[in-house]
């Protein structure tokens, strides 16, 4: 294949690549809107458009492996084809993790407070994935580190939000049943975790592009 149409190659699967990130972010709204509202259409739009990001996920895994295979790429293309690989993986979880989070909007109530506090740490996390895949586009090692260095910070903020909930909760009235109760605990907690896991994702995605750039695996863990 002549070199221009092989740089070709590489930059339609970056474009992809970047394709794929909005629209598992488009999701991964969704889900927070799902969530504050209850709104069934919303819900239904994020389970449903799973499968959409799975098949992307598998013709983007197809199209590096074409690539591998056929190009033989070394050095520089070959981290960029690695990184593209790794990062497809980490935006297909976190699609997951949206269609996980319009899930439990039918299982919980509309609660404002504690819906608030989850959508604030979902924006943190939606900015976190939207500042990684900029570097990844850009090759921009810099903005890897800001992204890794904002994830100890969602962390701290799942914790509190974490024991916030369960106390919260438990001071309901009395009218509540105790299996309620426990249900919707058990419900706001799964949320959380799965907010923090989309912080987790989007290190990685910062992780693997520091590698592309700069060959440096210091983000990788």
């Amino acid at each position: 294949m002549p070199r221009h149409d092989y740089q070709r190659q590489l930059e339609r699967l970056r474009g992809n690549v970047l394709d794929m990130s909005e629209l598992v972010v488009e999701r991964l709204e969704l889900a927070l809107d799902a969530l504050e509202t209850g709104d069934e259409e919303v819900i239904e739009r994020v389970v449903s458009g799973d499968d959409e990001i799975n098949q992307l996920y598998l013709d983007l895994e197809q199209d590096c492996v074409d690539i591998l295979a056929l190009q033989q790429p070394v050095a520089g293309d070959l981290r960029f084809i690695a990184a593209s690989f790794k990062i497809i993986t980490d935006l297909e979880r976190i699609a997951d993790l949206a269609t996980n989070l319009a899930g439990y909007a039918r299982r919980i109530d509309v609660d404002p407070d504690a819906i608030a506090g989850l959508r604030s740490i979902g924006e943190t996390t939606i900015e976190m994935v939207e500042a990684a895949m900029s570097a990844y586009a850009r090759d921009d090692a810099d903005t890897t580190y800001d992204v890794a260095d904002r994830d100890d910070a969602v962390d701290e903020r799942c914790e509190q939000a974490s024991e916030r909930i369960v106390r919260d909760l438990l001071e309901r009235s009395a009218a509540d049943t105790t299996e309620a109760i426990l249900d919707e605990v058990s419900i706001h907690l799964l949320a959380i975790r799965d907010l923090e896991r989309v912080g987790d994702h989007a290190v990685n995605i910062a992780a693997r592009t520091l590698y592309m750039v700069e060959s440096d695996d210091e983000l990788i863990y």
